[in-house]
């Protein structure tokens, strides 16, 4: 058990570290729909709440009145009974549900000052005079009356199991903002499940808790009373006073004969009159609220953390399909896979049949020689164009297959995760490629098949223009590169595939040695090679981001679950 607040006459580091803590909780969000959410985002508001409405207002005004609030069941008497113990008609009663709007807040026209302005339940906004039936669970009505002694407050709350969600969200707000609870129930209803989790929550919190058993028939008073008080007992308020309230037959203004509430009037007289007692129902319950917050916020700390873990987790899971995207671009261009098909036929109509692998063993001159001969007879503008055509095809293809599957494998992982299906709801795009994916593989390759004709250029300047080169051309020089490029061991070819495949690129790269040299070869292909992964990696990249900027639109403060643990260590510290 933490030390109560009466161990600390000076209570400025416990109001700073009480400070400190409703700021950490105020900066945690729970955005994610991660499992129990609901109950930890319940949990966070009415924690956020009971410091601004209670545990604040109290520390800072410990000598202000005991605030009472009147609560219960939806039908229980509640406004009724105020109106009786007050003596006159201050807030609105009826058979018709829900009755109580506007919260009313009686109080002695002496204590004004401590509930005209933002003191407690700073959310509400204030009103004066008559309740009207424009009145909403938004505001708080304020009735001076001279029949309610100095030191006390009367609040009539809304039903806790209110038809109106907003009426029971305020009465569980109201509830944590008082110093006592009159818990109002009738014969037919104190058995009812939501008023005694209600009292559960109370007990947990150390609230100060009076019961009133209102509209008990006389001949069940007694056994009622009894079962009621077992029930008390089981919960742990056997302490608590039961006040019981006959049937009884209501006055013209609506109010309950005198007698039956003069013994709860005496009793709250009496804490209104004696500061001792008064002050031990109010440093009873501030004590408890107290104990209760490090629980509460240790809790939402690890709430928050699971947040974190959550977004960590659809993170990853959409990063993953993108680093394995990549890797499968990098070994389809690598592979000799993109040596097949299209690329195969263009290729021979470039240096014509077969036969010139089959010379191959003759030297490579001849080969050269041979190709440099058939290329000036039929002209090779068009031989060139078609073959770049088809390795920029190719090219294309395997970056856009890849990019899909990485969207579609991000969407996938997405929905299997907590949150990701509620961000996949919020953006559908998400599950698919970027409107402009396929524009981008395009120019990307584009881009990139000038880059290698740029070095060829570049390395050709470097060195005296042979016939050799000029017999090819820097087109034919460049797409010859590009085989080099995506030519390796052939694993994936099968069959006659790797022998036209590999022969294909042997030819080339075995030209390409004759005209540079086979070091300045092994270091073009290399650095081709180098600048297509760094474009795919730049457009991959920005597929993925997409997924970070859906992340980045929910509101989670990274360091939010050390900041609350920090106050946490605070709080306890300084009690």
């Amino acid at each position: 058990m933490l030390a109560p607040v009466t161990d600390h006459p000076d209570t400025a580091p416990l109001v700073d570290a009480v400070r400190q803590l409703r700021g950490a909780v105020a900066a945690s969000s729970l955005p994610l729909p991660v499992e129990q959410v609901s109950a930890e985002r319940t949990n966070r508001v009415e924690l956020l709440n009971q410091l601004d409405d209670y545990v604040l207002p109290r520390l800072t005004s410990i000598d202000a009145p005991l605030l009472c609030v009147v609560g219960g069941s939806t039908g229980a008497g509640k406004s009724t009974l105020v109106n009786s113990l007050v003596g006159d008609v201050v807030s609105r009663s009826g058979v018709l549900r829900p009755t109580t709007r506007a919260s009313v807040l009686i109080h002695n026209p002496d204590d004004t000052r401590w509930f005209a302005d933002q003191r407690v339940l700073p959310g509400l906004a204030r009103l004066t005079g008559a309740p009207t039936q424009q009145d909403d669970p938004g505001q708080l009505r304020l009735v001076a009356s001279r029949n309610i002694p100095p030191g006390l407050a009367l609040l009539d709350a809304p039903d806790i199991d209110s038809v109106v969600e907003a009426n029971r969200d305020l009465a569980r707000q109201l509830l944590a903002a008082a110093d006592l609870w009159l818990f109002v129930t009738t014969a037919t209803r104190y058995a009812d499940a939501v008023p005694w989790g209600l009292l559960q929550q109370a007990t947990e919190r150390g609230t100060s808790v009076a019961v009133v058993l209102n509209r008990v028939p006389v001949d069940a008073m007694e056994e009622v009373r009894a079962d009621l008080a077992g029930m008390l007992m089981q919960q742990g308020l056997g302490q608590s006073p039961v006040f019981a309230v006959l049937e009884s037959r209501l006055s013209e203004q609506g109010l309950l004969p005198a007698a039956e509430v003069e013994r709860m009037r005496s009793w709250l007289s009496s804490l209104a009159a004696d500061s001792r007692a008064r002050s031990i129902v109010i440093r009873r319950t501030l004590d408890g609220a107290l104990d209760s917050l490090t629980g509460r916020a240790s809790a939402l700390a690890g709430a928050v953390t699971a947040q974190e873990m959550a977004a960590q987790a659809l993170a990853q899971a959409a990063h993953e399909p993108y680093v394995r995207a990549r890797g499968e671009i990098e070994e389809g261009i690598s592979d000799g896979s993109l040596l097949r098909g299209e690329v195969l036929a263009r290729w021979q109509e470039f240096v014509g049949t077969g036969e010139w692998f089959r010379q191959l063993d003759e030297g490579v001159s001849r080969v050269r020689d041979k190709i440099a001969s058939v290329l000036r007879g039929r002209g090779r503008a068009a031989p060139v164009e078609d073959l770049g055509e088809a390795l920029h095809t190719g090219v294309a293809a395997l970056i856009a297959s890849h990019g899909e599957s990485a969207a579609m494998g991000a969407a996938r992982n997405w929905r299997s995760l907590p949150g990701g299906s509620e961000l996949l709801a919020d953006d559908r795009s998400l599950a698919q490629v970027s409107p402009q994916f396929d524009e981008r593989v395009q120019r990307l390759v584009r881009e990139w098949q000038g880059d290698v004709l740029e070095m060829v250029r570049s390395e050709a300047g470097g060195r005296r223009t042979t016939a050799r080169l000029l017999a090819f051309g820097i087109n034919g020089i460049g797409v010859m590169l590009m085989l080099v490029v995506f030519s390796a061991t052939g694993g994936m070819l099968a069959g006659a595939e790797i022998g036209v495949a590999g022969g294909s690129a042997i030819v080339a790269q075995r030209v390409l040695e004759a005209v540079f040299g086979d070091q300045a070869v092994r270091s073009l292909a290399a650095k081709a090679r180098e600048l297509l992964l760094r474009r795919v990696d730049e457009v991959l990249a920005d597929e993925r981001a997409r997924y970070d900027q859906a992340l980045g639109r929910v509101e989670l403060d990274p360091g939010a679950a050390e900041q609350l643990d920090r106050a946490i260590s605070q709080l306890k510290a300084v009690r």
